[in-house]
Order: C-alpha cells, then sequence, then structure tokens
C-alpha cells in the first residue's frame, strides 16, 4: 500500500500532456475481441483498470505484445469461452464490456458481476435488455451467463443512456444480421471514439456524436490501428489544480473540441482559459467569483448526460468553488455516493453544507488546511488531491490505488509543474 504525501501551497507552473482516455482506452480494449485479426492502439494509459482488463482479456486466449511507448498489439485469434476471475470482475466494472463483444465473436460468456467504484447503485438491466433485444440469451445465478447464435439486429430504445450499455449494444450490433437503429444512445467522447475505432475495422455505424446510431452488420471484422485520444477528466483536473494553487500551466493535446461544457459551468466558478490549436493555456490571474443566477439567486450546477456536464467532473469543480468567492449550489441526481467525500473538505476547513445524499452548497473562497485523506474512489481521490495542492501544510491521502485507477503517473506529472508531492509506502 501507497499513500501520496502532499506539502500544499505551491504554485503549478509548465506544460503537461493528459494520458488516453480511461474511458476510451476499456471498450476499445473490449471491441478487439470483434476480429481475429491483429488490432494495435496507441496513447492506451498505464492505470490500474486497464492492466486488468488486459489481464482479462488475456484469459480469454489473446494474444497481446506491449509495443512500448503507451502502444499495444491485441491478437483475438482465437477466443475461448471461460468463467472469467471473479475477483478481478469484484475490481473493475468495465468487466461488463466484455458481455457484448464475448456473446457476438463466441457466443458464450459467463461473467461474475462488476465492481468498481463505490459511489451508488450502478445497474446493469440496460445492458441486458439490449443484448435480449438482439437475440441473445441471459441467466442469472451469481453470475450473468449470455448466450446466442447469431444475434440479429434490431430497433432499441434504451431505458436510460448508459454509457457501458450504449457500448455494450454497439459491439454487439457490429456484426449482428441486419440493421441495428440504437435509440437514446450515450454520445460521450468514449462512446464516440469507440465508434470510430469500429468503423476503422470495417464497420458500419453513422449518426456518431448523436443519441441515434445507425448500425448495419457486417460479416466480419479485420485488423487496424487506432489512437485513443486525450482524456478530458484529466485535462479538468489540471486545470483546477492549477487553478486552485493561481498558477499558469500549459496543458499540451488536450483535445478542446470535448471541453465546451466544462467552460461553461467553470465560467461560472470564475475561472477561464485560452485554446492554442490543440493546447490550453491556464492563466495564473483567474477571477474566481461565482456568478449568480438572474435576481442574485445561487446558481445550480447540475450533472446532466453528455453533452451536459459530466458526473466524474462535480467533485473537481465542488474544490474549486472552494475557492471562488460566493455560494454554488451542486446537485448530483445520478449516484448517491458521490457527494460524501465534503466531509473531508470541510475538515479541511471549506464551508460545504450537504443538504442530502444528492446536494451540497459550497461557500468560498475559504482557506484550506492539511489534513489526513483517504480516497473513497477515483475523482474524489483527484478531488482531494486538489485541495491538499491548496492547503496550506502537510497532507496525506491513503488508499491512492483508487486514484492509480485512473490517472497515469498523476504525482511525477504534478511534480513536473512544481508541486511537492512524494508517493510513500505505508509502514
Amino acid at each position: 500500500m501507497e499513500k501520496f504525501v502532499i506539502q500544499g501551497g505551491a504554485s503549478l507552473d509548465g506544460e503537461v500532456t493528459p494520458s488516453g482516455n480511461k474511458n476510451s482506452a476499456l471498450p476499445v480494449l473490449a471491441a478487439c475481441l470483434l476480429t481475429d485479426e491483429p488490432v494495435v492502439l496507441h496513447n492506451l494509459p498505464d492505470i490500474r483498470d486497464v492492466r486488468d482488463m488486459r489481464q482479462l482479456i488475456t484469459s480469454l486466449g489473446v494474444d497481446m505484445v506491449d509495443l512500448g511507448q503507451n502502444s499495444w498489439r491485441i491478437t483475438a485469434r482465437t477466443v475461448r469461452p471461460a468463467d472469467l476471475d471473479p475477483d478481478l470482475c469484484s475490481r473493475i466494472r468495465a468487466s461488463i464490456l466484455l458481455a457484448g463483444p464475448m456473446t457476438a465473436r463466441s457466443g458464450d460468456v459467463h461473467l461474475p458481476p462488476p465492481g468498481g467504484d463505490v459511489i451508488g447503485r450502478r445497474r446493469v438491466d440496460t445492458h441486458i435488455l439490449a443484448l435480449k433485444a438482439l437475440g441473445a440469451s441471459v441467466k442469472y445465478a451469481r453470475s450473468f451467463e449470455f448466450k446466442a447464435k447469431r444475434l440479429r439486429g434490431a430497433d432499441i430504445l434504451l431505458d436510460e443512456a448508459s454509457v457501458t450499455g450504449t457500448e455494450n449494444a454497439i459491439m454487439a450490433a457490429a456484426t449482428a444480421r441486419g440493421r441495428t437503429v440504437l435509440r437514446n444512445a450515450a454520445s460521450e467522447p468514449h462512446v464516440q471514439e469507440l465508434c470510430r475505432m469500429l468503423n476503422a475495422l470495417g464497420a458500419s455505424i453513422s449518426g456518431i456524436g448523436s443519441n441515434t446510431l445507425q448500425i448495419d452488420g457486417v460479416d466480419r471484422l479485420h485488423g487496424g490501428e487506432f489512437t485513443i485520444g486525450p482524456d478530458y477528466l484529466e485535462v479538468v483536473s489540471f486545470i483546477g489544480a492549477a487553478v486552485v494553487t493561481h498558477g499558469q500551466v500549459r496543458i499540451r493535446k488536450a483535445g478542446p473540441q470535448y471541453l465546451d461544457m466544462a467552460r461553461i459551468v467553470f465560467n461560472r466558478l470564475g475561472v477561464d482559459w485560452s485554446v492554442d490549436g490543440e493546447d490550453l493555456l491556464v492563466p495564473a490571474r483567474q477571477r474566481l467569483k461565482i456568478e449568480a443566477d438572474l435576481g442574485g439567486a445561487i446558481p445550480e450546477i447540475r450533472v446532466m448526460p453528455w453533452p451536459g456536464f459530466p458526473t466524474d467532473l462535480m467533485s473537481i469543480a465542488i474544490v474549486v468553488a472552494t475557492q471562488s468567492r460566493g455560494s454554488v449550489l451542486f446537485h448530483n441526481w445520478m449516484f448517491e455516493g458521490r457527494m460524501y467525500f465534503t466531509d473531508k473538505l470541510k475538515g479541511m476547513g471549506a464551508q460545504v453544507t450537504l443538504c442530502d445524499p444528492h446536494r451540497c452548497i459550497v461557500q468560498g473562497p475559504t482557506r484550506l488546511f492539511g489534513e489526513k485523506l483517504e480516497s473513497p474512489d477515483i475523482r474524489a481521490g483527484m478531488a482531494m488531491l486538489l485541495a491538499a495542492l491548496a492547503a496550506e501544510g502537510k497532507s496525506t491521502i491513503r488508499n491512492i490505488g483508487q486514484i492509480d485507477r485512473g490517472y497515469e503517473k498523476v504525482d511525477e506529472k504534478l511534480r513536473r509543474l512544481g508541486a511537492n508531492i512524494e508517493r510513500v509506502a505505508e509502514q
């Protein structure tokens, strides 16, 4: 076990390049199971969730070769039906993404319940309903059993715009017989990247970026190459780190086309940045004043499905709000466990009122002080890290394996920007 030890107060300055999008990497890896030809993936982040997914895929008989510099060659020449390791599946929510491609490729998969962050109930009903609509049979008795001889296209209205449910349906439909129309589909950047990757392998998917996808099934997919784009969640995390430390940071190859809603929300907190090609420049001087609603009402920042403000960015926005003048209400209706980390911010000196499991009010600015912390999940862990960077004095963050699940070498990147952060083995 390891922990971070942070001496707060250092102003970040310099350049940083984000890693590949974790939430793209996981479904793209799963999609490699749909072809028996080699697929080369570039910019694959070296994080725990990706390593766990590679291990799961390898257990199915897939050959994976490290080509260096975050590139991998995946060859699923033969795929054997397998009872996947329940302990490994319990560590990673994305294990559910094997259901679609494995049902399409082998017609038989036994999948233990997925794990991941403990942030509230995360249903898998949407996955099951979509795969059943495509012709799969699904049984559940401590684990899921998916079976199908040959999937067939269907007109599917998803009961919710589930990201991983959409991704499973896309992968299953790519080689199904006939046309699939997928309505109420999620349209996040990682869903778009999965569609583009599959099209590069010979799939026929249109409507990419919208909530209605048309997928014309093909007999087989071929091999190819695909480069995973930057992780916009990491980009916004570094924006937040620069802001709360009053630093100036250039974020290279940041994918600004995916940051329009984040910019709208952070503008309301008195934060802005400039775009220089594919780079973002976060200036040291920020207004840091919360913009009230009409009539002086306290503004509300609410998470919404894409292109709305992502739930995974709310914890970062909350920390930034502690350093902005004014009051703001945050509302995360998606998960009932994502607000509980705010108690740790209160212990550091933040003025945060937890209204209920889904809402909190932040009043700022407040001085933060170093504290002993523990990361409950990926995004809250990163938010605590930002708070520690802004705080006076020393902070320690335990259970940093949660942060490592989603952020590649984040301590090394922060040190290069001037942060005083060390990774220390637990005694």
